[in-house]
């Protein structure tokens, strides 16, 4: 997806906008409280690797309009399906942002508010930092309703430990935002209303560094997390190996050692 088409493009159930290094998706159904629709989650994946795509954007925000980050799936689909393959390629479309967050070069940060249920919290885990506001509510609903939070375990899984994952997914309760923190689901509470602001703030601080780093870097750490210990330090030094053969780490060092560090637009051209 070119950057012409990003810029230009009419979403029905998200909104894009780039500014400088910085992109941001709003999730944007606030009638339906951003409930992951198949027209939503299939929008969210098709921006997320469109601003992957850009060379220029280094760190993405993902936020929601009206009063919710996101309650999770749209269950009025789920009358449109009947049998069990029919169900399980309407949630592998739900589920396949999760997916390509972990694939993607550029870090990206969940600004959450209001609730984040279900798919919600899979979102918030899938990213790689997450900005909460005051008073947002968090939990894997979906026993509730019948069903069971699969999909968002997944992520879940890789931010929290095993039995604070499993009571919010038996018990399908919810937890403050406090205690999201505790926990490690988010990484900062801010004032409410200040939590995309706090967001963007944060990507912008990620986007003044070596973008070549930061993308090889969280790359790697995604590798390395799947690996045993030796060999993901093994992972590691190749990894470094080559970072240190890059224009961005001659040039950085040499600033630095000038006593002049690289600003966010000084580090060479991909």
């Amino acid at each position: 997806m070119s950057s012409e088409t990003m810029d230009t493009r009419r979403w029905d159930t998200i909104e894009t906008d780039i500014d400088g290094h910085v992109g941001r998706i709003t999730l944007s159904r606030p009638e339906s409280l951003n409930t992951f629709s198949t027209a939503l989650a299939t929008e969210l994946d098709e921006a997320l690797r469109g601003l992957d795509e850009m060379a220029t954007v280094r760190a993405v925000v993902v936020d929601g309009a009206g009063r919710a980050f996101s309650a999770g799936i749209d269950l009025s689909e789920h009358a449109d399906f009947e049998t069990k393959d029919e169900y399980e390629a309407w949630v592998a479309v739900m589920e396949e942002p999760f997916r390509t967050l972990t694939k993607m070069r550029t870090p990206v940060i969940a600004a959450v508010h209001g609730h984040a249920a279900a798919n919600g919290i899979g979102l918030v885990a899938a990213c790689d930092l997450a900005v909460a506001a005051e008073g947002t509510r968090f939990g894997a609903t979906a026993p509730k309703v019948g069903l069971f939070c699969m999909g968002p375990a997944v992520p879940l899984l890789s931010s929290l430990t095993r039995k604070r994952c499993l009571e919010l997914l038996l018990t399908g309760e919810l937890i403050d935002e406090e205690t999201a923190l505790e926990w490690g689901l988010v990484n900062r509470v801010v004032p409410s209303g200040e939590h995309t602001a706090a967001a963007l703030e944060l990507a912008e601080t990620i986007a003044s560094k070596s973008p070549v780093a930061v993308q090889m870097g969280k790359a790697a750490f995604y590798e390395m997390a799947a690996l045993d210990y030796d060999d993901a330090l093994d992972y590691s030094n190749e990894q470094f190996g080559e970072l240190c053969t890059t224009a961005d780490a001659h040039e950085g060092i040499a600033a630095f050692l000038d006593g002049e560090p690289l600003s966010a637009d000084e580090w060479p051209e991909a």
